[in-house]
């Protein structure tokens, strides 16, 4: 899964202020550190969500700083950033993905929807008829 380094700052008011470098759109804060990563991981796939909507690359992590605290995506939506980027790079639409895997478009809007829960077979569906194979080991 992917893992996104935040940077947690104390805020004038109390709380922290959570930043990420690799993702500059999401920017929330929180109580303390446990509600600031609650926080954090909501605005992450928020921001997620609009370069989804754009059909722009999404950033990879990078490796954490000290001080850093690491905010991990759901096992499906690091899925369907895996996804978006293979079909950003290879520049296929939405539309001719529906088309090689003889679906809907509105099945592979639906699949690429950070708000959507989607199958991990779907999403792995999707990878191979881009020619990519999703792997999932545990470590």
């Amino acid at each position: 899964m992917l893992s996104y380094p935040a940077n947690f700052e104390a805020a004038e008011e109390g709380g922290f202020v959570v930043t990420f470098p690799n993702i500059p759109e999401a920017i929330t804060q929180g109580e303390d550190v446990d509600d600031a990563k609650l926080h954090a991981a909501d605005a992450l796939e928020s921001a997620l969500d609009f370069y989804l909507e754009s059909g722009r690359p999404i950033p990879a992590p990078s490796k954490p700083k000290r001080g850093q605290h690491l905010i991990e995506l759901p096992a499906s939506l690091s899925a369907k950033v895996l996804l978006v980027n293979e079909m950003v790079a290879q520049k296929v639409r939405p539309a001719e993905l529906a088309r090689r895997l003889k679906v809907t478009p509105q099945e592979i809007t639906r699949l690429i929807d950070v708000h959507h829960t989607s199958k991990i077979d779907g999403i792995a569906l999707a990878l191979k008829a881009l020619g990519k194979t999703l792997e999932i080991r545990v470590v």
